[in-house]
Parts: C-alpha cells; sequence; structure tokens
C-alpha cells in the first residue's frame, strides 16, 4: 500500500491482473490514468479502477483495439456501452458454441483411438457392445458405374442437407448388410455413417464379433473372411449389420498400411 487508501501502480498491476507496462500506456494514451500523484509524483490507484482495467483487458482479449476502446470511453452513455457489451457477449456465445463442438469432436476421436489399445490384433473376441450415437446414410447408389467416392460425396451432400448445423467434421465408416456380409461383397458399404453425440441414430447394442486387420483403405476383405469363418466353427448366426471402422487412421498413423481396421458383426449363437 502506498498511501492510505491507494495502490502503487505495481500493486494496483497485481490486484488488476495487468502489467505496470500496460497501465503506463494506458496512462500515456489517456484510456486510464492514475487516480492521484503521491510523493515524487508517483502513480497511485484507487481499488474503484480495478473494474475499469478488467473491463479494458476483457475487451482487448476479445480482439477490440485499444483505439476502438478509447473512442467507446470518449462517446459512453449506458445505451452505447449496454450495446457494445451485448455484441461481445454474442462473440463469446459464438466462441464457446465452437469450443464446445471442437471438444466433442476431439472427444469422441480420443475414445475411437482408445477403442484400439490393448487389443490382440490376431485374435477374434465375442463381445457386448453398448448403443452409440451415430449419423447414418441413406442407401447409397451405386448404379451406372457409380463408385464408393460418389456414394460417399452423396452422403455428405445429404446429411448436410438434412442437418445443417451437425458437425460433419468426424471420420466415416462403412456399414454392411447382412444380405451383403451373405453374399461376400465386402468391397463398398450399403451405407455410410459417423460417430456423433449429436446423432439421431444409433449403432444397435449387441454382441458383436470384433476383428481387426492392418491395412488401408478397402483393405479388409482377408479380415471379413476369417470373422466369417469364426462364426461358422463357432456356431454363430449373424443377425444384422455389420460395421467396418478405422480406429487407427491418418490422424494418428503416418503409414496407411500401418492403419487399424476393426470388423464388427452382430451375432447370436444359432
Amino acid at each position: 500500500m502506498a498511501d492510505e487508501g491507494f495502490l502503487s501502480i505495481s500493486d494496483f498491476a497485481d490486484y488488476s491482473r495487468t502489467t505496470r507496462d500496460a497501465l503506463l500506456y494506458y496512462d500515456k494514451i489517456g484510456l486510464i490514468s492514475p487516480a492521484r500523484r503521491g510523493e515524487n509524483n508517483y502513480r497511485l490507484y484507487s481499488v474503484t479502477q480495478v473494474g475499469a482495467v478488467n473491463m479494458v483487458r476483457i475487451l482487448r482479449e476479445l480482439g477490440m483495439s485499444l483505439d476502438d476502446i478509447r473512442n467507446l470511453q470518449k462517446r459512453r452513455t449506458p445505451k452505447t456501452v449496454s450495446d457494445m457489451l451485448a455484441s461481445q457477449i454474442e462473440k463469446i456465445d459464438t466462441k464457446l458454441n465452437e469450443w464446445n463442438r471442437a471438444r466433442k469432436l476431439l472427444f469422441t476421436m480420443r475414445k475411437v483411438i482408445q477403442s484400439a489399445s490393448n487389443i490382440d490384433e490376431n485374435e477374434i473376441v465375442v463381445r457386448f457392445m453398448p448403443a452409440e450415437s451415430i449419423v447414418l446414410g441413406e442407401l447409397n447408389d451405386y448404379s451406372r458405374g457409380r463408385n464408393d467416392y460418389d456414394a460417399l460425396t452423396d452422403f455428405y451432400h445429404a446429411v448436410r442437407e438434412k442437418h445443417p448445423d451437425l458437425d460433419m467434421n468426424y471420420p466415416v465408416w462403412g456399414v454392411f448388410s447382412k444380405a451383403q456380409i451373405r453374399r461376400r461383397d465386402y468391397s463398398w458399404p450399403e451405407r455410410y455413417y459417423f460417430y456423433n453425440p449429436e446423432g439421431h441414430d444409433k449403432r444397435p447394442a449387441a454382441m458383436y464379433a470384433i476383428g481387426y486387420a492392418r491395412g488401408g483403405y478397402g483393405k479388409s476383405d482377408d479380415l471379413f473372411k476369417r470373422l466369417l469363418n469364426y462364426i461358422r466353427i463357432n456356431n454363430l448366426v449373424i443377425y444384422g449389420d455389420s460395421y467396418k471402422e478405422y480406429p487407427l487412421n491418418e490422424v494418428c498413423v503416418p503409414n496407411e498400411d500401418d492403419y487399424l481396421i476393426r470388423v464388427m458383426i452382430p451375432v447370436l449363437p444359432r
């Protein structure tokens, strides 16, 4: 405490969570000046000025220039300040929505990566998997020479049209119907989907025969054959759609041949 009821510039900088240099500059440009001068012309600040300094700091963090802040100060009225605060609140809300979406995306991607830890890639297991929220596309159109990339483009367009505010930055994977699996058609999925906490569809809770393999996109035929052989010799039956995923892909693996493929086929005892 530099003088009774006042703070030195260093103490005031601590109280207001700013810096001495910033306070000197604010004084120089006439934005915030000391409440009074003490002995030897030392700058002295009142604790009542903390709110003003905090407002400047917050507005600066939100991208407002010092010139704009100073101009606002010169023409400030309850209405102009209230309108400015409303504008800044809107900016914060937009940023919060962006950060919340980013958090959901990163959380989901981390969850997928972690789901591939501590597994035996050579082992096939039957395990109960709880339901998961997904965004599921319509049946893919492979007519007239169209391929899987054409269908994937259609998927993105259809989801964007149906859910314009939905985050689509999640990895997209394939659904293979029971009929496809029975006729040994593993080339292109019948539908596309991606995990999303806001998705209105579900990957069903079920017992799944789950297998893994290494390889790039589309290199899953041998894995499907291994799973079907396992299902046959263990007297199981397929009763629903199968899901093919790449829990370890280009996001975390540099070499495409090292991508981890996971296929999950719902099964029941025969």
